[in-house]
């Protein structure tokens, strides 16, 4: 078999994304503990993160809309507007946290691009991630972008046909089971899972383990060489 497109994930497979999540979920407990427990306060928010993802969709905007709606959940008649004002800032310094890349990024992608079309498919607001993209310094190492408001088998099989491959002939490899994993594998893809530490929820999903076209890496680094003993 020969793979003639690799597409990539962004946040948490190119760059670290869920540690500044994380952090200012942290900081958000820390404002609302007045009000509520800390675990109280997490699941709240990842209740109202879910609820709203239908609405809002993926990204930093949404999730500092998300953790001003918790805080009025849990702080009712008492928040305040030195509160809402400090949970808006939290979320403006999410927008601008610094693009961290993971090792061996750039080697990787050279790597890569001697193998087929290396394609970005990332999902989440169009800004944030133009913005992150362009911060990273990679945009020129893709042969294509694709920033999609969600990522299902349809997905994939539109990107496929867009970069005239059959599904076989493409690897998807990412950090969500959910997003990058199973719809890829749905789709007729193969697909390579890069699991990263403080994860969230939201993108767990089953390990296809029994997949004969499913392989889990441990760094992004290791892609190469199992796209090439395809």
């Amino acid at each position: 078999m020969t793979i003639k497109l690799i597409c990539l994930d962004a946040d948490d497979t190119l760059w670290h994304n869920m540690r500044h999540f994380n952090a200012t979920e942290e900081a958000l407990v820390a404002m609302l503990q007045p009000f509520a427990d800390d675990e109280v306060t997490r699941d709240r928010l990842i209740a109202c993160e879910t609820r709203n993802l239908k609405l809002y969709g993926y990204g930093a905007k949404g999730f500092t809309l998300s953790m001003i709606e918790t805080a009025v959940e849990l702080a009712g008649d008492n928040l305040s507007k030195s509160l809402v004002s400090d949970i808006l800032a939290a979320g403006r310094t999410l927008l601008a946290h610094p693009v961290e890349l993971f090792d061996d990024v750039l080697e990787t992608l050279e790597a890569l691009s001697h193998l087929g079309k290396v394609v970005l498919v990332t999902k989440g607001d169009l800004l944030h991630q133009e913005s992150k993209l362009a911060a990273s310094g990679l945009g020129e190492l893709f042969s294509g972008i694709e920033i999609v408001s969600d990522k299902r088998p349809d997905t994939f099989t539109r990107i496929f046909a867009q970069y005239g491959v059959a599904a076989d002939q493409a690897v998807m490899a990412g950090d969500s089971l959910r997003s990058d994993i199973n719809p890829a594998l749905e789709a007729g893809a193969w697909a390579a899972y890069i699991p990263q530490e403080g994860a969230w929820a939201h993108e767990m999903g089953r390990v296809p383990d029994d997949h004969p076209c499913f392989h889990m890496l441990d760094r992004l680094g290791d892609l190469p060489e199992w796209v090439r003993s395809i």
